[in-house]
């Protein structure tokens, strides 16, 4: 395993967390849970086949401090990915050079799920590290699964190369 002990070394910064993602069956109670009863607001919706996800989106804070609470629940329990398995799904993380951080830790060995660099649902470009690593990337999130989504210029994200 690589060990890096300098900062100088890492081409990216993680700049703070940028959603929470948490899954059940059925997103209902989810939604009483944040919404009703903690009172957060409701933003948006998501939907995707192929990610097999019915989501909705509240937030919590404002500014450069908001954070997304996605609540999902899949469209198919029996598909996969199985959204609603670990119910705390996944981390979201603001990073200033998303393309940096993606190719340097996939040259330390990090394994990312399939599909790459992407736009994610709130428009940002994302891409996820697995929960596992595998023998050809054998680091992983130790369980958890991290996206890793570029950050917007006035977060401290890098503007993107060549504007």
């Amino acid at each position: 395993m690589v060990r890096i002990s300098l900062m100088e070394e890492r081409p990216f910064r993680i700049l703070g967390v940028q959603q929470i993602a948490v899954g059940g069956v059925d997103k209902g109670p989810l939604r009483r849970l944040w919404g009703d009863l903690l009172g957060l607001p409701f933003v948006g919706t998501y939907r995707s086949e192929r990610e097999n996800v019915d989501e909705d989106i509240l937030e919590v804070g404002v500014g450069a401090a908001r954070v997304e609470i996605d609540l999902m629940q899949p469209i198919d329990p029996e598909r996969s990915p199985k959204v609603h398995q670990p119910p705390l799904n996944h981390i979201g993380l603001w990073v200033d050079d998303l393309v940096a951080a993606y190719d340097w830790l996939t040259a330390q060995g990090v394994r990312f799920t399939p599909g790459g660099i992407r736009t994610g649902a709130g428009g940002h470009q994302v891409c996820f590290i697995h929960p596992r690593g595998d023998t050809s990337a054998p680091l992983g999130g130790e369980g958890v699964l991290i996206e890793l989504v570029q950050a917007p210029v006035e977060l401290g994200g890098r503007p993107p190369k060549g504007s």
